[in-house]
């Protein structure tokens, strides 16, 4: 009997262990609901004049890749290329294409397709066509081109007049810009065939239309408010959260036409208590920062002094014999944003300060939300400077060069950081195997459906 019984343990334990890893590894089939704030208005990786997001990064990570990745520790890493090399002192590069790669309407991927694209997304780049190479040379020596091919915008499209193809896991089978996207599993995906059947994905939704969505089960991943983010982990919601990867910060429409407007943004940037508002209004989440870029990127944001200096903001008021009123813009669709705003407002006139939060266009100085566009510090560094307006002088170099130019460009007073924050999403439980990329966009290539029928 005791043999017995140990037999039957030893059977029953397997068979519960089968039954386990049956439930817990993949499966075909299922469709994906998905809400985001995004609304882009063209599927097109390098439509002009559509804002960047991580929502957008998302669908374009679904139906286009690019000829070079980034890695979770932001190397770059092998896509559509293969393999690559400079020469010249990095002024000239060469990407060789992967073989066998189809679009979704079963066309071979060419060199000269992918030259094709990237001129589109880069008209003042010199590219052409080697054999199955694709050939990028430039004036001034670029080491950080790989990275820069990463970026959403470079992703590889063929264009085929008003309709767009790519080479992605998922293709497009519903398209309404602006308010919803389905997309349908590549079947040929020179990667493997993603699990999901498909996805809908509608656009344009508030974070508190999402949250909606998600408690009514209507959506299984959703985009979370940053300040709803400690709620949701606290509630067991399937919180995930990414790097802090988003940059909060003033952002004036113009240069300082004289030194004493100077003055006047330096105290406006010194009245700012950052550490309140982290605390009432983001709910603890993000990090308070002066600098453009999070340490994580750049290694040295944590010498840039945060602390609010009231009596120096009042001594550089003083010093400027007539104030103007400024208006500070904001978002007029994001409640956040309005109070962030109205507290900075608030700040600006116990330095003597007049800001009149404003919802309409154009303004002084505005609020803005700025996702960093790569872990590469330059590729980061020169997206940010281009986002508010300033420009960059280089292309690449050592950290201390980096850190240089980021001085130059914060003493213009352009720009005044504030914040550095996560991208964060709920999911539901029974979504597995999804991740967020490094550039704050999820990854659902190899995510699946537990309990969905193929």
């Amino acid at each position: 009997m005791k043999r017995i019984g140990w037999q039957w343990l030893a059977a029953s334990s397997l068979l519960f262990a089968a039954m386990a890893f049956a439930e817990s590894r993949p499966q075909y089939g299922g469709t994906l609901h998905v809400e985001m704030r995004a609304a882009p208005m063209t599927l097109d990786p390098s439509g002009g004049g559509v804002q960047d997001s991580f929502g957008r990064r998302s669908i374009t990570s679904l139906l286009f890749d690019p000829l070079v990745m980034m890695d979770d520790a932001g190397r770059a890493k092998a896509g559509l290329a293969e393999t690559w090399q400079s020469s010249r002192g990095n002024q000239r590069w060469e990407f060789r294409l992967r073989q066998g790669v189809k679009f979704e309407d079963g066309t071979p991927l060419t060199a000269e397709t992918a030259a094709a694209s990237l001129r589109a997304a880069n008209p003042s780049w010199n590219v052409s066509v080697s054999g199955n190479s694709i050939i990028v040379e430039q004036e001034v020596p670029d080491p950080e081109l790989p990275a820069e091919l990463a970026l959403s915008r470079n992703a590889i499209a063929k264009k085929e007049g008003d309709r767009v193809v790519g080479t992605g896991p998922f293709h497009a089978v519903e398209w309404q810009p602006g308010r919803r996207l389905t997309v349908a599993a590549n079947e040929e995906y020179w990667r493997g065939r993603p699990f999901l059947d498909g996805i809908e994905i509608e656009m344009g939704r508030s974070f508190r239309d999402q949250t909606t969505a998600f408690e009514l089960h209507k959506a299984d991943l959703v985009e979370v408010a940053p300040e709803q983010a400690h709620r949701f982990s606290q509630e067991g919601r399937g919180l995930t959260t990414s790097a802090r990867i988003e940059l909060l910060a003033l952002v004036f429409s113009r240069d300082a036409s004289s030194a004493q407007e100077k003055l006047l943004r330096q105290a406006l940037a010194l009245s700012v208590e950052r550490a309140s508002i982290r605390s009432v209004l983001l709910q603890g989440a993000g990090e308070p920062t002066a600098s453009l870029l999070p340490t994580w990127i750049s290694g040295y944001a944590f010498v840039f002094p945060t602390e609010t200096d009231l009596q120096r903001a009042r001594q550089l008021r003083a010093e400027v014999r007539v104030v103007p009123s400024w208006t500070i813009g904001y978002d007029p669709n994001d409640p956040l944003s309005r109070l962030v705003a109205e507290r900075i407002a608030l700040n600006a006139k116990d330095a003597g300060l007049a800001l009149q939060p404003t919802s309409g266009a154009p303004a002084d100085v505005r609020a803005l939300w700025i996702p960093l566009a790569s872990g590469d510090p330059w590729v980061a560094m020169n997206e940010v400077l281009e986002q508010v307006g300033s420009s960059s002088p280089k292309k690449g170099g050592s950290i201390e060069e980096l850190y240089t130019l980021e001085q130059a460009a914060l003493a213009s007073e352009r720009v005044i950081p504030l914040f550095h924050l996560p991208a964060s999403y709920a999911s539901a439980g029974n979504l597995k195997g999804w991740n967020l990329q490094i550039d704050g966009s999820f990854d659902v290539t190899g995510a699946w459906l537990e309990g969905s029928k193929p």
